[in-house]
């Protein structure tokens, strides 16, 4: 594991946000402007996450991919320009205008299709998607048993099932929830199930095949890293407890799940 960064301008002089360029770890990510990705936030660096876990799957070029709970456009714009496939971009939060807006100041309008709605309530058709990938989003909706079935009709037969979602070490139904952590997020912390607990739950479907799923490596660290650069960059003094949080996770509790696999 990469040591951990500095606090906030203990590193040298080098900015938080220079140290977000991380071409020997996160090449393709590496092209992006951090203030632009800092811009659309809605948690930890998305593309980061999103380079990884895509490492795992292969999308052809013609393919339609769904992106799911793609919050404010990062990941969407990310899909449509690294791999020229087309993308339906759902989020329950954020409007379909902000996202159209983002993908065309990006110039991949003519590949992502902006939509609102539940995922679990939204109509996606049938054989319709070559892969369906979220990035910081299942933990809201895919713990339920229900999901799967009302999500994999609209994935094509052999079709990707790939995400990545806030995970812990030990699985919090198994040992409870991290002090550190349960401070912070309480209640919702017991949706961070490890990789092994969605591999299981994933198999238990029916529905999956060649199912993978693994602890991305070093993911703790960059979260902290990311909380360090939004600070900075907006300029936020006081405590921040997300901070806080990952500062005191000492022994690496908190990380990510990158789980992929393919419809049957």
């Amino acid at each position: 594991m990469w040591s951990v960064a500095s606090p906030i301008g203990e590193d040298e002089g080098i900015n938080a946000l220079d140290r977000l360029c991380r071409p020997d770890r996160y090449p393709r990510s590496a092209a992006y402007d951090a203030a632009w990705l800092l811009q659309l936030d809605m948690g930890p660096h998305p593309l980061w996450q999103l380079e990884d876990l895509l490492a795992d799957i292969a999308l052809p070029a013609d393919a339609h991919v769904l992106d799911l709970g793609a919050g404010k456009g990062a990941t969407s714009v990310y899909l449509a320009r690294e791999y020229g496939v087309t993308v339906t971009s759902l989020d329950l939060w954020v409007p379909a205008k902000e996202r159209e807006h983002v993908c065309a100041a990006e110039g991949v309008a003519e590949r992502v299709t902006a939509i609102e709605g539940d995922v679990r309530t939204v109509d996606l058709g049938n054989d319709v998607f070559d892969a369906i990938v979220s990035v910081d989003a299942f933990e809201y909706f895919g713990t339920d048993v229900h999901l799967l079935p009302t999500l994999l009709p609209a994935l094509k037969s052999g079709g990707w099932l790939a995400m990545s979602t806030p995970a812990l070490r030990e699985d919090p139904y198994a040992v409870g929830i991290p002090p550190h952590v349960e401070r912070v997020l309480g209640w919702e912390a017991a949706a961070w199930h490890t990789p092994d607990w969605w591999a299981r739950h994933w198999e238990l479907s029916g529905m999956l095949t060649d199912v993978r799923a693994r602890w991305q490596d070093g993911g703790r660290d960059s979260w902290l890293l990311w909380e360090q650069a939004r600070r900075e960059l907006t300029n936020e003094a006081g405590p921040s407890a997300v901070l806080e949080m990952l500062r005191a996770d000492t022994d690496e509790q908190i990380g990510f799940a990158l789980v992929s696999a393919r419809k049957r």
